[in-house]
Order: structure tokens, then sequence, then C-alpha cells
């Protein structure tokens, strides 16, 4: 029981701290406008917080965080802010983006 606690107090914690945005015309087909989503880190967040979070999302969560990590591709270890927006945004790609995903799974 006590594992699932610590669950729901990440799954708050990621929800409050993450934000899918961006909603940009990608394409127009046939007068539908296709967007494109990109869940971020909020710019407002505390960093202890965000290393928090995303040390669930690159755990438990499941998203890819190997470019971001030491070596990788997509490593910055001076901007907590830009790695969290990476590993938030892998983990709703892999678990969809749809609004109840900050909810159940974040």
């Amino acid at each position: 029981m006590r594992q699932h606690s610590r669950f729901n107090g990440y799954v708050l914690l990621f929800s409050l701290i993450s934000a899918a945005v961006t909603l940009s015309p990608a394409a127009q087909n046939g007068g539908a406008v296709a967007v494109e989503l990109w869940c971020v880190a909020k710019n407002n967040a505390e960093d202890a917080a965000l290393q928090s979070a995303l040390d669930w999302a690159c755990g438990a969560g499941g998203a890819d965080c190997g470019p971001i990590q030491q070596g990788g591709p997509c490593y910055d270890g001076a901007d907590i802010q830009k790695t969290a927006s990476f590993a938030f945004n892998d983990y709703f790609l892999r678990h969809g983006m749809a609004e109840d995903s900050y909810q159940e799974h974040a």
C-alpha cells in the first residue's frame, strides 16, 4: 500500500509540473488542420520538483531517457528545464497525449 501511495505522489507531482503545449498548424488537408502537441515542463517549476518528476519519468514512467544522459545527443546538464521537457514529452508520446494521461499515468 505504501508503494501505491508513493506512486500517487509522483503522479500528482508530475501532472502539476508538466503541460501539453504548442498547438501549431502543421498541415492543412481538406480544411482540417493537423496539430503537433508537445509536453514540456512548466517554466515556473522548482528545480527539485523537476528533478523528482524527471527521475520518475525516466524510471517507473518508462520514458526513454538515453538521449539526455551524459554523452547522449540531447544531454544538457546545465538546463533541467530542457532535460525534463525531453523526458516528459517522451513519456507522453509513449502513453498518449490525452488529458487523462496526465491524471492517470503521469
